[in-house]
C-alpha cells in the first residue's frame, strides 16, 4: 500500500485553549501552518497555529 502524503495535524488557537482538527500535504507545506478560524470560546476569529 502507497504511504499517504497527508498528515493530521493539531491547531491551537493563540488566545484560549480551543483545538482545531485538519488535514496538511507534508510535500506541499512542509513549515507550520497558520490559519484565521472562529474560535468559539471568544466568538470571534483568532489566529490558529499548528501545534505537536
Amino acid at each position: 500500500m502507497a504511504k499517504s502524503a497527508r498528515e493530521k495535524v493539531k491547531l491551537k488557537s493563540t488566545e484560549s485553549t480551543e483545538v482545531y482538527w485538519t488535514m496538511k500535504s507534508k510535500r506541499n507545506t512542509p513549515d507550520r501552518m497558520e490559519l484565521k478560524k472562529y474560535d468559539k470560546k471568544l466568538k470571534r476569529h483568532v489566529a490558529f497555529k499548528e501545534s505537536k
